[in-house]
């Protein structure tokens, strides 16, 4: 059964409105003012949000904020009820992400359609979400078994050299063997934890009730400089591209899960290296403007064009056959989303031929 939930603080409107839409066999949910309307909403994730925009203590507005900024009631179809036909007010509620708004007093047929118009339109946005999750779900399906063999067969590969060929190898051949062990055995670690937070995401994204499983991430907090250094450091020797590698980086804390955190740089440096040429830089710097941590890491690479940028999801990598790399859709995808779920901004800027630039920005912790 589809659910409203209804927060008016007119008591007689608020009942008559729940009175006509159980008639319609709706389930609703009503909230006497602003705050326990945002609660409800959390607690029961309804289907739409009939709301009235002055009321005491929290305003329609500041209940539309609040919601737009949770990843679970973020999507919610979301309808003012409003006594005020001031066009500044109206345009304010659509601009900061309302649905529609109906004019006190609305006759029951407005009311309903309304509902249905915004209704339908989630069923039809709902739909286009689950096909791309089922072409994401193919595109790793079918991506899968190469980004695990490639490492796999460098694994085996290497022991049969050294198998075959162990008592003819000197010190420093077989200590270089095993590195080359190593280093695709880390490989092949990093693509299945990256398979695995994906599927996380994934369910949370399907499950927004899954919030409360990050909810402890959320709280934590970060020192950001030595997680770029460290990491820039280990990926550019990775790469024998240490001399590619300016740092420009400012310290500060932010309210970022340190795993997390290490995630989204990690991904990002890797794909800059990745994706560009040695002799080239990749620059990486760090600081802060007014109450935002700001990250731009920026390579002379082969860049993206504009819709290539507008279509990055999980595995979408670009001219593949021409260049050969594995995991680079798939970390821009973790990446971009895990920024957001912490609130962040997430933006690429790139020229083909020329090269990117990936900007990423927090809120700074107060000290």
């Amino acid at each position: 059964m589809t659910k409203i939930l209804i927060i008016e603080d007119q008591p007689d409107v608020r009942e008559n409105i729940q009175a006509i839409l159980d008639l319609e066999d709706y389930e609703t949910l009503t909230a006497a003012d602003g705050l326990i309307g945002v609660e409800l909403a959390q607690q029961f994730l309804p289907d739409l949000i009939l709301c009235d925009v002055m009321m005491p203590r929290l305003d329609g507005f500041g209940v539309l904020k609040e919601l737009r900024q949770l990843p679970a009631t973020g999507s919610i179809p979301f309808i003012f009820l409003t006594a005020k036909a001031d066009r500044t007010d109206l345009r304010h509620g659509m601009e900061s992400g309302a649905d529609d708004y109906l004019t006190k007093p609305f006759t029951l047929e407005e009311l309903l359609n309304a509902i249905a118009v915004r209704l339908a339109r989630q069923v039809t946005v709902n739909q286009a979400a689950h096909q791309e999750m089922d072409q994401l779900r193919q595109n790793i399906t079918r991506a899968l078994p190469h980004e695990l063999l490639t490492p796999l067969n460098g694994i085996l590969g290497t022991t049969e050299i050294l198998r075959d060929f162990y008592d003819s190898m000197n010190k420093a051949e077989i200590l270089s063997s095993i590195k080359d062990i190593q280093d695709s055995g880390k490989r092949l670690y990093r693509l299945v934890q990256n398979f695995l937070l994906f599927a996380e995401l994934q369910l949370l994204e399907e499950n927004p009730e899954r919030i409360q499983v990050w909810k402890y991430r959320l709280a934590q907090k970060t020192e950001t400089s030595e997680i770029i250094q460290e990491l820039a450091q280990e990926l550019a020797e990775q790469g024998n591209r240490l001399i590619d590698l300016p740092l420009d980086i400012e310290n500060t804390t932010i309210d970022m899960a340190d795993q997390d955190f290490r995630k989204v740089v990690e991904e990002m440096i890797d794909n800059a290296f990745k994706f560009s040429s040695d002799g080239t830089p990749v620059k990486i710097r760090s600081y802060c403007q007014g109450d935002r941590f700001c990250l731009e890491i920026q390579d002379q690479g082969r860049g993206m064009t504009s819709q290539q940028i507008d279509e990055i999801g999980a595995y979408m990598q670009f001219d593949r056959k021409l260049y050969e790399q594995q995991g680079a859709g798939l970390g821009l995808i973790l990446a971009k989303r895990i920024t957001q779920l912490y609130s962040g901004n997430f933006a690429i800027t790139s020229t083909p031929h020329k090269g990117t630039t990936i900007h990423l920005s927090w809120t700074c912790t107060p000290v």
